[in-house]
């Protein structure tokens, strides 16, 4: 019953340990827990134990020694128990001899008897497990587990190994390991457990040592299903990742399950360097396959781990010669020396903890009190003891070349040394694994390799390549340049010279049938040299893989369409057999890729448009052009309206100016419109009559607004020169889909543009846009290079190519007149194309990566693409006359002012015609002068009358008679006024003043201004004054009869004119025997009188 319930136990521990993820921790049994722990056996009958120990927490004091145990587990064998106590004891003697670890034992009992030592099958059932934990372990409160075992099976074993670390690392007791099968356990962070044997990490890192050796940069991974399969393959991944520099490349992953079926994918593989990861057994199955299926031969290195070798220094017949492994020691032997290191690392851990624990004056427990019936789940203090075990750093003694017994974050070791086997026949000619060479782990992931003489497979004393052996490729190409370039050979040697690249032969097949070879090398008619970025990508293909190949150009010379259901140029040369590969510019496209696989795309392209740059004319709106929209609305809408209504204003506010005055004096001539006049001559600093204000802040404002003048100018007059040059003008294109593209008919005369035939963009073209495709036939060219030259001559306006290579056109321009418009459309990418299905294509786009990775594609490129266009200096060395359209602008200019002022005078002529006399009517103040002097005085009833006398004094009649009554009406308007003025001046003498009319004011007279002797007749509207009569100096004035100096003196401030009598005997002035005794004489004075003398008095 009871054996039966530790089954029962045992059922539930095995469920609950295996389901749980890698990694996780197991909960901890909590203080009152209803369900038991399937090893808590309090059902059955308690049984005889050892007593345990109940130690404090905080520890025993200096002084008290307490029993300190550990638990051995060893493989089973009746015949080496005795070796095994043996090592122990020396252990334990040495440790005691050590005077460090002596003065740390001295606290603890600890001798042989404390060591409780378990031997096991290495597949032992899991009771078997919990009893030798429950039975022997627990009731001894162990401290420690050395678990040790040299068993290779990886079947069975591995699963037992697994089982009983998880049942110590939920107990929390640390576990001390040995195991030659490790590699195959699953890894558990959280688990207090130490690993002494080398791992799967160190064993992937001595092969890829080997790989480094031997500049091997590609290899093939192969497993069998063994526990821990995944764990090796992500270790070698794991470490190529932290290489310096990414060296190794993993071509093929085969998990073999049917050796026969998996290991087929390694046939069309590159990998000729293959790991491999199974047990002894399995490899054998594994290699019998591979030898039916060509993987055995010379140029194939087989490279095996631990598992595959084991202890055994024979191998199975299947194993071919040359094969390399690494490989530790699993003998007895190297069992009872691993025991003594684990013994010593329990040693130095405890020395660490009891140390750290004095510190504090206390001495560790290191009794754990678990049981399979009673107590807690999990020692608490096995993790702080786990930590100080650790630590532990030996160095051996004698053996100085063995590394440090250090210890990783996760139990296992930091250096260990690995051997490298080598698959060899002995002296009776039988294979045996023998030891070639010594792997030590160091800083670096590779470590230190040493090795002698290997036999290689075939019995070669020479290393494999490593690499695929040469294979022939037939290449076809289409030249274009710059990917491809063709240059006749030299016509003697039949040789290309350094800088042009290779043999590529242009004839075909039928050709070349029954013609010498070298004389056909010697002539351009069979073969030229070819050169460019496809050329040298080519030639480091063939260095990297090997390879030799057949250059030719495709016979039909296309690139590729469908033509009657098939394929012509270079997809019908694979199609057909003709060809293996294609190196060009041939672009990736869905069609091509129904027939054809294509690499990753080594350079990235689409379509683009080309066209050609003329010389156009100066933009009629060049002089606007230095200023925005903006800045001018600024200038000519705010900045000079501010400014004039600023000036006007301050000098109508200004006690100087107007003084707030309606009307301005007839000196002050000053208005609004004049100021803005004013403002427009200082803007553009023309020389023209301008009327200042009289006003100190008006003028000051004239000034500030004369430095924002120049300020403006200045900058105008800067800028203009850079917009008023000639420019060369384009299509501006914006890509295919631009109207001009999509209706070319539209346009006087048609927009021409073409493509070559049957190439990617002609099969786009025709795909996606029909109409255009249909249009463009008939313009399209033979080339890229013809499509250009037709551009630059005006016979096409746009060509459209691959954007790559039209860049490069646009580039080597001599003339600079190309240039790319618009945005690229269908973008794809240049592609090396093979065959479907080929087993060439993966190595290709594993170059192509690398190439891109470290720079090999873009220096390529940088050196073919990099064009700058040179123009001839001696064509551009003396400037050409300007041609009238190159300065229409300016012609523009003034005939849109000529027009603007016709506009004008239009409305002026309505102005005067239709609107004056109702404005007139309504004027009262006058106050449109200030607004317009020219407009105020139209309006006023003077002006209309000083514009009647100009009109009489210009008119002329065309009859003598009219001018005759003409000038009579005028000399009754003069006698009229005389008299009007002899009636006033009698008034006055009486003592009767003359009251002034409504309206009139006094003329003021203007010393300043001279007289104006031009005008000669009296034309005046208002009184003379009495008091003007007063004596005044007397002034001659001649005058003819006809008219009588009045209306510019009465306009100069002369007040009145008096005539008087004189005699010629008594003056001067007197004309013959004639003169003036009246004002009748003056009425009567003969029209032929030439002259006449009288007197003016000034004011």
């Amino acid at each position: 019953m009871r054996r039966a319930a530790v089954v029962v136990c045992l059922v539930s521990v095995v469920a609950t340990l295996t389901l749980a993820p890698p990694g996780s921790q197991y909960p901890r049994k909590q203080a009152k827990q209803r369900h038991p722990q399937p090893w808590q056996r309090s059902q059955h009958p308690t049984r005889k134990s050892s007593p345990q120990l109940t130690t404090p927490r905080d520890g025993l004091k200096p002084g008290d020694k307490k029993n300190l145990s550990i638990g051995v587990v060893l493989p089973h064998s009746t015949f080496q128990r005795r070796r095994y106590e043996k090592a122990i004891k020396e252990a334990l003697f040495n440790m005691q001899r050590d005077p460090i670890l002596h003065e740390t034992f001295r606290h603890y009992h600890f001798t042989y008897d404390e060591v409780v030592l378990s031997t096991m099958h290495h597949s032992s059932s899991p009771t078997k497990i919990l009893e030798t934990l429950c039975d022997s372990f627990l009731p001894s409160n162990v401290s420690a587990i050395l678990y040790l075992f040299n068993s290779e099976t990886y079947g069975r074993s591995t699963a037992s190994v697994q089982y009983f670390f998880q049942l110590a690392g939920y107990l929390g007791i640390p576990v001390i390991a040995w195991n030659a099968d490790n590699s195959g356990l699953e890894r558990r962070t959280s688990s207090p457990q130490l690993q002494l044997a080398p791992s799967i990490e160190h064993q992937a890192a001595a092969m890829l040592s080997i790989l480094q050796r031997y500049s091997w940069p590609k290899f093939a991974v192969v497993t069998s299903l063994i526990a821990g399969h995944n764990d090796f393959i992500q270790a070698l991944r794991d470490l190529i990742l932290e290489l310096p520099a990414k060296r190794f490349t993993i071509t093929n992953t085969v998990r073999v399950s049917d050796p026969e079926i998996d290991l087929r994918e390694l046939v069309s593989s590159e990998a000729r360097i293959l790991f491999l990861y199974s047990t002894r057994q399995e490899a054998a199955a594994i290699m019998s396959s591979a030898q039916r299926l060509g993987l055995n031969g010379t140029n194939y290195l087989w490279i095996v781990t631990q598992s595959v070798i084991q202890s055994n220094a024979d191998a199975p017949g299947e194993f071919p010669v040359g094969m390399l492994g690494v490989h530790f020691k699993t003998t007895e032997e190297a069992l009872i020396e691993e025991i003594k290191n684990a013994m010593l690392v329990f040693g130095w851990g405890l020395h660490g903890h009891v140390k750290d624990e004095m510190s504090r004056n206390v001495v560790p427990s290191l009794a754990p009190a678990l049981s399979c019936d009673t107590g807690d789940a999990r020692w608490r203090g096995g993790d702080k003891f786990y930590r100080f075990l650790k630590n532990v750093s030996l160095q051996a003694d004698n053996k100085p070349a063995t590394p440090k017994l250090e210890f990783n974050n996760d139990g296992t070791r930091r250096a260990v040394a690995l051997r490298i086997m080598n698959l060899r026949p002995d002296v009776s000619r039988k294979l045996t694994w023998e030891e070639i060479g010594v792997w030590r782990s160091g800083k670096e992931q590779a470590g230190s390799l040493e090795v002698k003489d290997i036999v290689w497979p075939g019995y070669s004393h020479v290393p494999p390549n490593g690499i695929p052996e040469k294979f022939h490729l037939k290449i076809t190409f289409m030249e274009e340049p710059p990917f491809i370039n063709m240059d006749p050979p030299n016509p003697e040697t039949g040789m290309c010279t350094a800088n042009k690249g290779v043999h590529c032969r242009i004839a075909s097949d039928e050709m070349m049938q029954e013609v010498n070879v070298s004389w056909a090398m010697r002539n351009s008619s069979y073969f030229r040299c070819c050169s460019g970025f496809c050329i040298d990508l080519l030639v480091k293909f063939s260095q990297d893989l090997g390879f030799s190949y057949d250059f030719f150009r495709v016979e039909d010379g296309f690139w590729g369409a469908i033509v009657n259901g098939k394929w012509t140029g270079l997809p019908g040369a694979i199609i057909n057999g003709k060809a293996d590969m294609i190196m060009t510019s041939i672009k990736i496209n869905s069609e091509r890729e129904e027939v054809l696989d294509f690499t990753v795309p080594f350079l990235d392209t689409g379509i683009a448009i080309v066209v050609a740059k003329r010389t156009g004319i100066i933009s009629p709106t060049a002089f606007l052009e230095p200023f925005d929209t903006a800045s001018w609305m600024l200038v000519a809408l705010v900045a000079i309206q501010v400014a004039a209504v600023s000036i006007f204003l301050f000098e109508w506010l200004s006690p100087s100016g107007y003084n707030m005055k309606l009307q301005p004096t007839a000196s002050h001539r000053f208005s609004l419109c004049r100021t803005l006049w004013m403002v427009w001559a200082i803007l553009f600093q023309a020389a023209v009559n301008v009327d200042c204000p009289r006003g100190y802040t008006a003028r000051f404002m004239g000034n500030v607004w004369a430095m924002f003048a120049l300020i403006f100018l200045a900058i105008y007059t800067a800028n203009l020169a850079a917009f008023m040059i000639t420019r060369e003008e384009f299509y501006d294109l914006s890509g295919i889909e631009d109207k001009r593209l999509q209706n070319p008919t539209s346009m006087k005369p048609p927009f021409k543009f073409a493509t070559t035939l049957h190439g990617n963009t002609d099969v786009l073209m025709k795909k996606s846009f029909p109409v255009m495709h249909a249009y463009m036939r008939q313009f399209n060219q033979t080339s890229p290079v013809e499509g250009v030259r037709a551009v630059k001559k005006g016979n096409l306006d746009a060509f459209l190519y691959d954007a790559t290579v039209m860049e490069y056109l646009v580039g080597q321009d001599d003339e600079c007149r190309l240039l790319t418009v618009g945005s690229w459309y269908a973008l794809t990418g240049y592609g090396v194309a093979f065959a479907r299905k080929s087993k060439y294509l993966e190595m290709f786009n594993e170059l192509i990566m690398k190439y891109r990775e470290n720079g090999d594609l873009e220096r390529i490129a940088r050196f073919w693409f990099t064009g700058a266009c040179r123009p001839n200096k001696q064509q551009k060395s003396s400037s050409k006359p300007l041609a009238l359209e190159q300065f229409m602008s300016t012609f523009l200019l003034l005939g849109c002012g000529i027009l603007l002022a016709l506009l004008l005078l239009g409305f002026e002529h309505i102005y005067f015609k239709y609107f004056r006399q109702y404005v007139a009517k309504s004027e009262k103040g006058s106050c449109c002068s200030l607004l317009s002097m020219s407009m105020g005085k139209s309006l006023s009833l003077r002006g209309a009358v000083q514009e009647a006398q100009d009109v009489l004094r210009t008119h002329r009649c065309q009859d003598p008679l009219c001018d005759t009554h003409l000038w009579r009406v005028k000399h009754e308007l003069d006698m009229a006024r005389l008299r009007i003025h002899h009636l006033e001046r009698q008034m006055v003498t009486h003592g009767l003043r003359p009251a002034a009319k409504e309206g009139s004011t006094p003329a003021t007279p203007d010393p300043s201004k001279p007289r104006e002797e031009t005008r000669n007749h009296v034309i005046a509207n208002e009184p003379i004054r009495g008091p003007l009569l007063a004596a005044r100096t007397p002034t001659i004035c001649e005058a003819p009869p006809s008219c009588l100096c009045g209306e510019d003196d009465l306009q100069s401030s002369y007040s009145f004119l008096e005539w008087q009598h004189e005699t010629s005997e008594t003056r001067s002035g007197g004309v013959g025997n004639r003169s003036l005794r009246s004002t009748q004489d003056l009425v009567a004075w003969p029209t032929t009188t030439p002259k006449v003398k009288y007197y003016r008095l000034k004011v």
